[in-house]
């Protein structure tokens, strides 16, 4: 073997040690940080707030996108399989994923459900049905602060080290959401009391009426499973046209295509009420919305409620 052979072979040995090295420190890197994946738009937005610089979320589903029909994919189980952390709202939210959530429980996985992290009390029934709860419950801004605590308190179990940041980041949002919240409050004065009924798509807004006192009327049930039938669009027709209710709402993950058949049938009914706007209810704003934060999208939407009604 020559001695520029040797030279050389001693190169390519020292640049692949190199590589291999920061290959291992890229890994190493990347551990800093706990993979969380969270189900929907808004405990993305949560899991980021609180987590900070030591998470890398991803989330299953984007703006727009309906929960109670979405179906995991083979790779969304596998990113959920493979992450540190999932995060999901429970209440049946996620309706069609709840064997996924119990399989990667049974695996040891950390599993943070929101439902777990509320108290019964506060929680609406389900069309009547006390053992079934409303799972819409980011619409009460003092039941997201609860969602939020329990985010800041898993993630400090999964990640002790970083327990200060989590319990620094929660303490800094829950200011923001109770600075939310007097928004809110101060939007909804605007309001003359008897102008105060919200109606939308679906039953997504019962927790944001029972918190901000707005009588609230959904066209179709709680889920979008359930169709709204002639019937149903004749009786909330009947009642927009009785009250006189000045506007109705499509919504962000809801084709608009039923509510534009309740205005229709009001208008058959000798009266004109008009479509207020979008609201965004199982799903944040996109990127360039300007709503593609939780508290973004809360403005948005009490701000085209109040514009609107007032």
């Amino acid at each position: 073997m020559s001695r520029n052979f040797k030279i050389f072979f001693s190169l390519i040995l020292i640049a692949a040690l190199a590589l291999t090295g920061c290959q291992r420190a890229e890994q190493t890197k990347e551990k800093d940080t706990l993979n969380l994946v969270a189900t929907t738009t808004m405990l993305a937005d949560l899991s980021k707030v609180i987590g900070g610089g030591h998470v890398t979320v991803n989330g299953l589903m984007g703006p727009g996108i309906d929960p109670h029909l979405y179906q995991a994919s083979a790779g969304d189980v596998t990113l959920m399989q493979e992450a540190d952390v999932v995060v999901y709202n429970g209440l049946h939210l996620e309706g069609k994923m709840g064997e996924i959530f119990e399989s990667l429980t049974d695996r040891g996985s950390t599993v943070i459900c929101i439902e777990e992290g509320l108290n019964e009390e506060d929680l609406l029934s389900w069309e009547g049905d006390s053992s079934t709860h409303d799972p819409h419950i980011w619409f009460d801004v003092s039941l997201w602060k609860d969602a939020a605590q329990l985010v800041a308190d898993k993630l400090s179990e999964a990640d002790s080290a970083h327990s200060t940041d989590y319990a620094n980041n929660l303490k800094a949002y829950l200011t923001e959401l109770d600075a939310l919240d007097t928004y809110i409050k101060d939007k909804v004065s605007e309001v003359p009391q008897e102008q105060r009924v919200l109606i939308t798509a679906h039953d997504a807004f019962n927790y944001f009426g029972r918190a901000y006192g707005f009588e609230v009327r959904g066209l179709q049930g709680i889920s979008t499973d359930a169709e709204a039938g002639t019937a149903d669009v004749s009786n909330l027709a009947d009642f927009i046209t009785e009250r006189k209710i000045k506007a109705i709402f499509v919504e962000s993950s809801v084709p608009p295509k039923t509510i534009e058949a309740l205005q229709a049938a009001v208008k058959a009914k000798g009266f004109q009420v008009s479509i207020g706007g979008e609201l965004y209810s199982d799903s944040l704003g996109g990127a360039d919305s300007g709503a593609g934060t939780y508290i973004l999208t809360v403005k948005s939407n009490i701000d085209t409620i109040v514009g609107a009604l007032k």
